[in-house]
């Protein structure tokens, strides 16, 4: 949610932005902000002159009682009645005219950055750096589901019998390089300094509607029958959430934060063959960082954030670029993003393993994050988010780029520690 001071300054710039980001359904919204900010002032003006009123005619009365002028004294009393009805109207009238602002304002999107790329949607991305060399061996690379089942590692019928479409069985050696890799993922960020957090899977609807927009909260959600509880998208959501309505002491920013969870999405709408198997699914586990800093820190920490993931999968030989979202794949509350993807040697191209984005104060206005500056005042905070690794995509590129052409796969030595020194995971034995 952006400044209602913008809005009011300089409505021209917010119309802009909807425009670069191909929402002008929201153009509306920008004059409806207006009038009803006036209604709600006024409103607020009214009520203000009319307390003040009150009081000042109440003290009459006891005057003119007092001085025998009972006539007179009624007429007040009619006055103070007729002001209370207005009063009373001004009071009921407020908070649906606040509530109607307020739900306004959060579709309005977050002002988006100056470098950030115009573009419709997510085929108007634009690459920006690549990181290690792609290759594509001189054997076929297999479905990634293919490989997996021919080293055992996961079974998708039992899971589809189980709980439906969208969810899976690891098992051995795959499950094992699965919590392998959280598990790097966790140290290699305990290594820079970050600290670990364990979250609540489960937030609260003002949680939900704080962290991210009604569109996405639709299309991601799911929502605990009976209860005001959602099943988190991220663990973004509940550590974002963890620091509602806090002040936070400036001296102690940026405060960030490495945290692991499991995620639940609902991923509605059709997929094709490569996004089938277990790259989009409805349950998974993640590594994410969460950074709360200054205004003048997010920058620098945006730039931070993603290499990070950068380093992580290079240091697991896994050829990587960095792609600029443009416009139209911004998310209302972000003010930058961009994807890292990872090489498949199967596709001959990149695909998301990650997502790393600025969201400066849009998110601590919703949910009234706060710092103290060194003159005592408070201040919103700017959050960031990005991923650290999300097994389930990694693994398929993790499969693809490290899989022989005797259908073994190499782990490189970054996970064999964490592999019980195992170099090779092999196809079982048929």
């Amino acid at each position: 949610m952006i400044d209602i001071n913008l809005i009011r300054n300089d409505p021209e710039l917010v119309k802009q932005n909807i425009k670069k980001k191909f929402q002008d359904k929201k153009l509306p919204l920008v004059d409806e902000v207006i009038l009803l900010d006036e209604k709600k002032r006024a409103l607020q003006a009214e009520g203000d002159t009319l307390r003040a009123a009150r009081n000042s005619l109440s003290k009459q009365i006891g005057l003119l009682m007092k001085q025998g002028k009972k006539e007179e004294a009624e007429s007040v009393k009619a006055e103070v009645a007729k002001d209370a009805a207005r009063l009373a109207e001004i009071e009921r009238e407020q908070p649906e005219v606040e509530e109607s602002l307020k739900k306004a304002m959060m579709a309005i999107p977050n002002i988006i950055s100056d470098d950030v790329p115009i573009g419709k949607d997510d085929s108007e991305n634009v690459e920006l750096k690549r990181f290690g060399e792609p290759v594509v061996p001189d054997f076929d690379i297999p479905y990634h589901l293919d490989i997996l089942e021919n080293l055992d590692g996961i079974d998708i019928d039992s899971a589809r019998r189980v709980a439906g479409q969208g969810f899976y069985y690891l098992t051995g050696d795959i499950a094992r390089l699965h919590s392998a890799v959280l598990t790097y993922a966790r140290d290699f960020m305990i290594d820079k300094g970050f600290t670990y957090v364990i979250p609540p899977f489960m937030i609260h609807g003002n949680v939900v509607s704080g962290v991210m927009s009604f569109e996405e909260m639709e299309g991601m959600m799911y929502k605990i029958e009976g209860e005001d509880l959602y099943l988190i998208g991220t663990s973004e959501h509940s550590m974002i959430g963890r620091f509602m309505g806090q002040i936070i002491d400036g001296d102690k920013l940026p405060l960030t934060l490495t945290s692991y969870s499991p995620c639940f999405r609902k991923e509605k709408g059709a997929h094709g063959l490569e996004e089938r198997g277990i790259y989009r699914i409805h349950q998974f586990e993640k590594q994410e960082m969460i950074v709360i800093c200054k205004p003048e820190q997010s920058e620098e920490w945006y730039e931070k954030l993603w290499q990070y993931t950068v380093e992580l999968f290079r240091s697991m030989e896994i050829p990587v670029r960095q792609l600029g979202c443009c416009s139209g794949d911004l998310a209302d509350l972000k003010y930058k993003s961009c994807d890292v993807e990872a090489w498949s040697p199967r596709q001959k191209k990149y695909f998301e393993v990650g997502s790393c984005s600025n969201l400066t104060d849009a998110q601590a206005r919703r949910l009234s994050i706060k710092y103290k500056d060194s003159d005592g005042k408070n201040k919103l905070a700017h959050t960031l988010n990005n991923t650290v690794v999300a097994p389930p995509r990694m693994l398929i590129a993790f499969v693809e780029n490290h899989l022989q052409a005797d259908g073994s796969v190499t782990i490189p030595a970054v996970l064999q520690p964490y592999m019980g020194g195992k170099t090779v995971i092999y196809p079982a034995k048929k």
